[in-house]
Formats: structure tokens, C-alpha cells, sequence
């Protein structure tokens, strides 16, 4: 079957084998992710041809994945801020282009889901899976189970942690404005007037002690350890596992966060703190399985 994950800025597809306990990636391919939605269609299609012909087998299936509000059970396309879409029925719409069965679906729950069963999540029934990229939102297993909300569960990058700064959704003080890769390189260019190539050149700067970047940092890991202080308290996750490219910081992020996080932490359980085991890749694993769930529940 093809996965696609549709991202921000960049839309990437993958050709995937396997089964509903494990996938795997074989063969790659992405595009610029257009501004409209009609060039987004037929962005999707060009990847979905491009990996039906280099496979030796028939593709199956399609499964497709985007940030925002998503109605899974209806492959609807509710609501995102950064991409061209309000209310569209992607399944349905795609599965007549196509010419196969496609599942549609949230990229974290997706990337969730793949780290429950293949990935750091693996042995967890409770836990938030949190990618840190462009913006934050996390998948919640709850019970063995991810939980979705009707589409609308797991926004954690909108919780009000009370830095005041306003957020493109409307509201201010949300963890993302302040913690997210995308956040990280915009306020540490604001505060210093020096251009960065993502948050990783901030961390570059914090391992060598740059006193601007540590101060940036350190208000990013204070909002997110108060975000996870309110996923501990109104969901008692054993563990919160942190991907996306944030995460590949590796200690230099998990460690001052895990000391903040101790010095919220009251009464809630002390969640572990892991980090992803699938990378970049968890998003379109993820699509796979949604793909395989639905063809092995019709």
C-alpha cells in the first residue's frame, strides 16, 4: 500500500509492506505541499502513482494523514490553520481519484499509533504520544486505545500556560507559540536579529553556552513541562514520549524538561519521559496501519 503524510511544508508518501502489528517503508517520495487544495489533490495522486509503479505487487490501499481537526471515522478534513481545506471529505473524494480504498487520518494519532505498536509506546496502555514540530499535539492512549475526541482530542500545543503571547489560533499562552521547533527559531531570531536554520541551530547555540539561545530554550522547556503537568493531571499517562524534530535534541531537551517537570509535579503521577523510536517516518507508518485497520475491518 502508499502512506502519505501531509505536512505544512512538504508533503512525503512512502510505499509500505507489512501487517496491523508492524510496517515498514520501502520506497520514498515527496512534494512541496501546495497553498490550494485542488494542486494538493493532485500532489497526492502524482505520489500515489509515482510509488504504484515502482511496486511489484498491486497497491491495495491508501492511507492518508494531516494535521488539524480530523473526523476519522467519517475521512473528513474538518478544520487546519496552515492548510487549504475546511470541512472536505478526503476518503471519498480520493477513493474515486485513486481507484483504491483510502483511509484518512490525523498525523499524531497516526504517529501514535505507530509508536504503540512498533515503537517506544510499545509495552504502555497509557501514555501521550507528542510531537514536537511546526506546532504540538499528542496522541493519547487511554486504556490501550487511541482516543481521538470525535477529532478534536490531544491539542496540547493549545493549552494556555500563561507566557501572554498571542497564537495564530485566537487564544494566547499557548505552549506551541512558545515551544514548538517553529517557535524556538522564530523568537530566538526576533530576540537576537540573527536568521537560524531551525530550532537545531538553536540548540547548536545552547550546547556552546550562547546565553540568548539558553534563555529561549529555557522558556520553551518551561512550557512544555507545563503542558505535560496538565496531561499528568487530567490523564495520569505513564509516560510521554517526545518525537518530531524537536526531540532529536536528544538530553539537551529530556533533561532540563524532566528537572522542570520535577518541580511542577504535586500530587499527579510522575510521568516517564521517553523519547520516539520511528522518527520522521511515524507519521506515514502510521497511515499504513490506519490503511490496513480499515481494509481488515471491511
Amino acid at each position: 500500500m502508499v502512506a502519505v503524510d501531509i505536512g505544512g511544508t512538504e508533503t512525503k508518501a512512502a510505499l509500505v509492506t507489512g501487517t496491523s502489528d508492524a510496517v515498514a517503508a520501502e520506497k520514498h517520495a515527496r512534494r512541496a505541499t501546495p497553498g490550494e487544495l485542488e494542486p494538493l489533490l493532485g500532489v497526492i495522486a502524482e505520489l500515489v502513482d509515482e510509488l504504484r509503479q515502482a511496486s511489484e505487487q498491486e497497491i491495495d490501499a491508501v492511507g492518508i494523514v494531516a494535521p488539524g481537526i480530523v473526523d476519522e471515522a467519517n475521512g473528513v478534513g474538518v478544520y487546519t490553520t496552515n492548510l487549504p481545506w475546511n470541512q472536505f471529505p478526503f476518503s471519498t473524494v480520493l477513493t474515486e481519484r485513486l481507484g483504491v480504498p483510502v483511509a484518512f487520518g490525523h498525523d499524531v494519532r497516526a504517529a501514535g499509533l505507530a509508536e504503540c505498536r512498533m515503537g517506544a509506546a510499545k509495552d504502555l496502555r497509557n501514555a501521550v504520544i507528542m510531537p514536537i514540530g511546526t506546532g504540538i499535539a499528542g496522541a493519547l492512549l487511554l486504556d490501550g486505545k487511541i482516543f481521538s475526541g470525535d477529532g478534536y482530542a490531544g491539542e496540547i500545543g493549545h493549552v494556555n500556560v500563561g507566557h501572554g503571547v498571542p497564537c495564530a489560533c485566537g487564544q494566547i499562552g499557548c505552549v506551541e507559540t512558545v515551544a514548538s521547533s517553529a517557535a524556538i527559531a522564530r523568537r530566538y531570531t526576533a530576540r537576537t536579529g540573527t536568521p537560524v536554520n531551525g530550532a537545531a541551530d538553536v540548540a547548536r547555540r545552547v550546547k556552546d553556552g550562547e546565553q540568548d539561545a539558553v534563555a529561549v530554550w529555557h522558556e520553551a522547556v518551561d512550557a512544555l513541562a507545563r503542558g505535560i503537568l496538565v496531561l499528568a493531571t487530567l490523564l495520569g499517562p505513564e509516560a510521554v514520549v517526545l518525537g518530531g524534530g524537536l526531540a532529536l535534541a536528544g538530553d539537551l531537551l529530556v533533561e532540563p524538561l524532566r528537572e522542570r517537570l520535577d518541580g511542577l509535579i504535586a500530587f499527579q503521577r510522575r510521568p516517564e519521559l521517553r523519547l520516539a523510536a520511528l522518527g520522521d517516518e511515524a507519521g506515514f507508518l502510521g497511515a499504513a496501519l490506519l490503511a490496513i485497520d480499515m481494509l481488515e475491518a471491511s
